[in-house]
């Protein structure tokens, strides 16, 4: 018993944070734009690669 009076006020706290941490994350617009990262890697861009423009080899 006397565990629950340690326990229910600690997950009140943590769940106090996990709220708070909810309503950080939208106010800073977090969850503004779903949709454009998921894209990007299928976007064809000509960016060089770091070996002087030359795709890494592979060892196979």
């Amino acid at each position: 018993m006397n565990a629950l009076l340690l326990l229910i006020p600690l997950a009140l706290v943590l769940l106090l944070a996990a709220v708070g941490a909810l309503v950080w994350a939208v106010r800073r617009g977090q969850f503004d734009d779903l949709d454009t990262p998921a894209l990007e890697p299928l976007t064809d861009d000509d960016k060089p690669w770091r070996d002087g423009g030359k795709p890494p080899q592979s060892d196979s």
